[in-house]
């Protein structure tokens, strides 16, 4: 079987996955695959460890996609070659709405695209959207597991800092037209900035796929830059609430 071009992978390897959780960080991919019954690591190239296992008698990928919109969706793209038609993103985040506090579980219904690799499936005037049966999914899997969240609208930037207007660089200058961004986004209700989201809904809503995105709160970038938090407890729940979700849509 012909293999695809990143992941190096071939159909057969998937063994009829239909579903792939997919992170940013490598490490996260293989923490999360050892909730999965007889994990086994597929491939690690580049930012792409790809891990297989089973989740109530389905078989489920695990992908890690790096930081970005492009690195996503080549690893959407492959997997999707490769048969997988559900992709739940799991991720951190920075809230910037007073309300929500870090460790909170955010749920992404649409996402505003400050991002380029989203442009090369439609143009801007195509929303990025989730998937309703997928973001359904995880708000279901919020409340089996009786853990709070919000939904709402992302944020979602090619560049963790003058995309985010963060003012602690190198030259601490943001670009004019990023200026007053982040108070304008809190005005119209944005819950958080992240890297992913719009790549990813963009693209499986053109290509016919599913996908929906839950994120935990890091830090609250009204109050504070740096987190200071328990990382490993926020993976802990997002980890939960992905897993849930995932069961939900595989039955």
């Amino acid at each position: 079987m012909e293999k695809v071009f990143h992941l190096g992978l071939c159909i057969d390897d998937l063994k009829g996955a239909k579903l792939a959780i997919v992170p940013g960080d490598p490490d996260r991919a293989a923490r999360i695959s050892q909730f999965l019954d007889n994990p086994t690591c597929l491939a690690q190239t580049r930012e792409f460890h790809v891990y297989l296992g089973q989740l109530n008698g389905h078989s489920v990928v695990i992908c890690s996609t790096g930081i970005g919109g492009p690195s996503t969706s080549i690893a959407v793209e492959e997997l999707a070659q490769l048969g997988v038609r559900k992709f739940l993103r799991i991720g951190t985040t920075g809230a910037i709405q007073p309300h929500i506090n870090e460790g909170d579980i955010l749920i992404s219904q649409a996402s505003v695209r400050l991002d380029g690799a989203s442009q090369h499936f439609a143009p801007l005037s195509y929303p990025a959207v989730s998937d309703f049966y997928a973001t359904q999914a995880m708000v279901q899997a919020c409340n089996n597991l009786n853990i709070d969240f919000h939904i709402g609208i992302t944020a979602s930037s090619d560049t963790f800092y003058p995309g985010q207007e963060r003012y602690d660089t190198h030259s601490g200058y943001v670009p004019k037209a990023f200026q007053g961004s982040c108070e304008e986004w809190q005005k119209l209700g944005v819950m958080n900035y992240e890297m992913e989201s719009a790549t990813l809904f963009t693209m499986c809503a053109a290509l016919g796929l599913q996908a929906a995105c839950v994120a935990g709160v890091l830090v609250n970038r009204t109050r504070q830059e740096i987190p200071n938090v328990d990382h490993g407890e926020i993976e802990r729940k997002s980890v939960a609430v992905v897993l849930e979700a995932a069961k939900v849509l595989l039955d």
